[in-house]
């Protein structure tokens, strides 16, 4: 793969990955229609790799959560467990029952996977992000992991299950469904991010044979989409933290429904 290649993608990944526009569907459109495959032996690798990218991002951007929930979760073990009027620890429990989900999403893998090759579907799944994100826009209430119930955590965590399809945007999906269960806004952002990193360590783990394969294929295009992943996707997360404050979803909302709409035409002719 050129290096160049490389690193379009890479900011192609880190954009889409937080931007609530689908990875995943940008990525898979790119390898169906300009044929990517050609120039990679192992295109499952890379992407793993340009998750891995993405996750540094999160972590950059959200260390003082990462590492407060770290504290928080030895504190909790050396304390019995207690939960009760500990917001740390709710979120780390609410963290965990949104990721359950996932579980589903690993038994169906092979099912998944068949779908990134139809850009017809994505088409449609990219409406459907359209669709969440413009009902989500002028929402928000003001729970917090003070008082979101675990109910609530479950409903995002389903939201994400939805978003391992190519063209449902998973950042879209989580922050939207934090939405509409009544979460502050920035709260809403911070448990959609925070839900990623389980996520992409998980992927990462499975497709680790697929990693290790592919060291041989260039280390110097796996390293720039690497880089280029994690420095556009903390932009991303930048961007979409300001978003919620000042802003409005309705332009990628308005940017998903166009790009699924071609999708969909250039699938049919």
């Amino acid at each position: 793969m050129p290096v160049w290649l490389a690193a379009l993608l890479g900011v192609v990944q880190g954009l889409t990955e937080f931007l609530p526009v689908s990875s995943s569907g940008h990525l898979a459109l790119f390898q169906n229609f300009f044929d990517i495959a050609q120039y990679t032996d192992n295109h499952i690798a890379f992407d793993v790799v340009l998750h891995l990218g993405t996750l540094v991002a999160v972590a950059a951007a959200f260390w003082p959560d990462i590492t407060g929930l770290v504290r928080e979760f030895f504190a909790w073990a050396g304390d019995g467990f207690k939960v009760r009027h500990r917001p740390g620890r709710r979120m780390i429990v609410m963290l965990i029952i949104a990721t359950a989900p996932l579980v589903i999403a690993a038994v169906l893998e092979s099912t998944i996977s068949s779908v990134f090759q139809n850009t017809l579907f994505i088409g449609f799944a990219l409406l459907f992000t359209s669709l969440i994100l413009f009902l989500a826009d002028t929402l928000g209430g003001s729970k917090t992991a003070r008082d979101a119930s675990y109910k609530n955590a479950l409903f995002v965590g389903l939201m994400q299950l939805i978003a391992v399809l190519p063209g449902v945007s998973r950042s879209g999906s989580t922050i939207c469904g934090g939405l509409f269960c009544g979460f502050d806004r920035q709260f809403a952002v911070r448990f959609a991010f925070l839900l990623s990193i389980p996520a992409v360590l998980g992927a990462a783990v499975f497709q680790l044979p697929d990693i290790a394969s592919a060291a041989g294929d260039g280390l110097m295009v796996y390293a720039v989409g690497f880089v280029t992943a994690a420095l556009s996707g903390y932009a991303a997360i930048r961007l979409v933290r300001t978003l919620m404050r000042r802003g409005s979803f309705r332009v990628f909302s308005a940017y998903c429904a166009v790009v699924g709409v071609l999708s969909i035409v250039f699938s049919l002719i």
